[in-house]
């Protein structure tokens, strides 16, 4: 399987050397900087820079088993990316105990597949496959959907090659979701982008995580998976809540005219690129999107970290791969701002 493609395979493979990132930073050194950025208490710049590197190190396995995710999922929507520093930070403050080297989905990448039922057989083919990564958790979130109302199926592996130990013991995270679910969560974060709140980890606005939770709920129920723990079971009973709450929040107006607000400032397009620099103003409401070649991934995480750095506080970059420019906005819809989709259920469930 392409899960075993190794370092050489890959230069041979593409025609060209790809500068990946490797290790420059002991356990000891990437968990101190963790605790530096997760607490403001010394050097940040210099934590920044083990930070980066930590991350950066993780794009050679992740694009290993992004190949692996793409061949078993030729016909679903397949992207990648590198965690944001901010939210690294964020998990370390609301887990003190977490040690940054251990994160496990610095690196992740997913798959966006039409149904449930091949959600559930791509879940499958990895448990039954023989691969060499070691799967150290699964977690079935459709089955028992977080309190938030979040539902995903996620696999944990840790790399492994035979050839080059480079990049043994990285933790990349495979998450597999429905179109329905994709669209649900990334509403999630497109409100919290609105609200400048973090919705996401269950902060902010209890009306607008009322909402979204039974939300989730009604939209399981349209695949016939299980609610959220606490809601209602019964589609009559959620949809005359969720009605009330969509037109007392405005739901249906206020995405709208968020999405409408967005600028778009576009680099030069690359025919070719594999990476894609996202990253969004906040208080300008505007993208700007830059493209980048895999051998030029040295540049592209150096001037993400440049973007995270400019945009702290005001917004969020991220760096993503998916298979063309055009699947971008259907992987990322909450960098555009983009709700249509789960709109378009919301209007199922409600009407």
């Amino acid at each position: 399987m392409l899960e075993g493609v190794t370092l050489d395979d890959t230069q041979t493979r593409l025609g060209y050397v790809v500068p990946w990132a490797k290790p420059e930073y002991q356990a000891q050194e990437i968990n101190q900087a963790g605790k530096v950025l997760a607490t403001s208490k010394g050097d940040v710049d210099a934590a920044l820079d083990v930070v980066n590197n930590w991350r950066a190190c993780h794009s050679f396995p992740l694009n290993i088993f992004q190949l692996g995710l793409r061949h078993r999922a030729s016909r679903a929507l397949v992207a990648q990316r590198l965690k944001r520093v901010s939210s690294m930070i964020a998990k370390l403050q609301r887990e003190p105990d977490m040690r940054l080297s251990q994160m496990q989905d610095i690196g992740g990448c997913r798959a966006v597949l039409d149904s449930i039922a091949a959600v559930h057989r791509l879940r499958d083919s990895y448990l039954t496959s023989r691969i060499k990564h070691k799967l150290v958790k699964q977690k079935d979130y459709i089955a028992e959907p977080k309190d938030s109302g979040y539902r995903s199926i996620h696999l944990v592996y840790r790399y492994f090659s035979s050839r080059n130990g480079t990049w043994n013991g990285m933790k990349i995270e495979i998450q597999l979701r429905s179109r329905l679910q994709h669209a649900w969560a990334t509403a999630v974060e497109t409100v919290g982008t609105l609200l400048g709140e973090a919705l996401k980890a269950s902060e902010g606005s209890k009306e607008w995580l009322t909402f979204l939770t039974l939300t989730s709920s009604a939209f399981a129920l349209l695949e016939k998976t299980p609610v959220v723990p606490g809601c209602p079971e019964a589609a009559d009973e959620l949809k005359y809540v969720i009605r009330g709450l969509a037109s007392r929040l405005k739901v249906q107006t206020t995405l709208l005219a968020y999405k409408l607000a967005l600028q778009m400032a576009e680099g030069p397009k690359f025919s070719k690129a594999h990476y894609f620099l996202l990253a969004l103003d906040h208080n300008e409401r505007k993208l700007s999107v830059r493209g980048f070649r895999q051998r030029h991934i040295a540049q592209a995480t150096d001037e993400t970290l440049q973007a995270e750095k400019r945009l702290e506080g005001i917004g969020s970059a991220v760096l993503v791969s998916v298979g063309s420019m055009d699947q971008l906005k259907r992987a990322y819809p909450n960098y555009y701002q983009d709700t249509d989709l789960f709109l378009e259920h919301l209007r199922q469930v409600i009407d």
